[in-house]
């Protein structure tokens, strides 16, 4: 049985956002939770213990990474434990008794704005404000009563603040998702992980990168992503960021590692975990 403190679950925005959706998705819906104003926050609460897990975005099927995350999986000393694949619905959210004539502009997370761009570009001469949160947005335009505004978020925002939705499924593309890492302080790898997350970085030599996959492929395990952010100080030189197939107690997938450590200048396991297949 989980201590008390690992029953409260962290996630970024405020109440009725995709990453609320997400953890109560994973843990349950009787689920515990702490709204955080940003995903720095959310890191800082689970690596103080403040709480038991955090659950934060790190990639759209559309947008694409969301690097902030990135970086933080890197400056905090946090595993990853779990991942979910939530799927991505955004409507428009007004006030009562506005009408879609009158928007005038339209508040959201970069995020969703960016996964709704051809329905916010027919929507002639409004302002597009990118916010925080998209539940935070909808709750700005109630408690300022703005009659000219309209926020994109989910059905559960516009329920939990009851507000009007003008127009439903906005996003580019129905086949929009967003996967969510489960963060915990500490962990053993669960016995049915199958995907495993680190992060490496290459001396600045020719083939160095090249020799580094290389290890992967001589023991047939398949890469699922490869993400490069820079290293900072070190002016075009990267970290990457690699998911991979099996877990960490895995053989070969240990030798795999091992092999790695020879020719990186630095290496770091994130977690290994059970991947999600799912398009809910």
């Amino acid at each position: 049985m989980r201590k008390r403190r690992d029953a409260v679950v962290a996630f970024q925005g405020e109440t009725g956002a995709y990453s609320e959706i997400a953890a109560r998705r994973f843990f349950g819906r009787e689920t515990r939770l702490l709204p955080c104003e940003s995903f720095e926050l959310v890191f800082k609460s689970v690596q103080s213990g403040v709480v038991g897990f955090g659950v934060v975005p790190i990639e759209n099927s559309l947008a694409g990474s969301i690097h902030q995350n990135y970086d933080l999986l890197l400056k905090h000393r946090l595993h990853i434990v779990g991942e979910l694949n939530l799927r991505v619905v955004h409507n428009l959210i007004a006030n009562a008794g506005v009408a879609l004539a009158d928007i005038q502009r339209i508040y959201s997370h970069p995020q969703a704005l960016m996964q709704c761009q051809n329905t916010t570009a027919r929507l002639k001469g409004t302002k597009i404000i990118p916010a925080y949160d998209t539940a935070g947005s909808v709750k700005k335009i109630k408690e300022e009563k703005l009659l000219d505004a309209a926020a994109i978020a989910s059905d559960l925002a516009a329920e939990i603040y009851g507000m009007k939705i003008l127009k439903r499924k906005i996003q580019d593309n129905p086949e929009n998702f967003t996967r969510f890492l489960i963060l915990k302080k500490t962990t053993v790898p669960p016995s049915d992980a199958n995907k495993t997350s680190i992060v490496f970085s290459v001396r600045n030599l020719p083939g160095a990168l090249f020799r580094s996959l290389s290890v992967f492929a001589l023991r047939d395990i398949d890469l699922y992503k490869i993400e490069s952010r820079p290293l900072h100080g070190k002016p075009w030189e990267y970290f990457f960021y690699i998911d991979f197939a099996g877990s960490v107690k895995d053989r070969n997938c240990r030798n795999a590692m091992t092999h790695l450590g020879e020719t990186a200048s630095f290496l770091k396991l994130l977690g290994s975990y059970r991947r999600d297949v799912s398009k809910k």
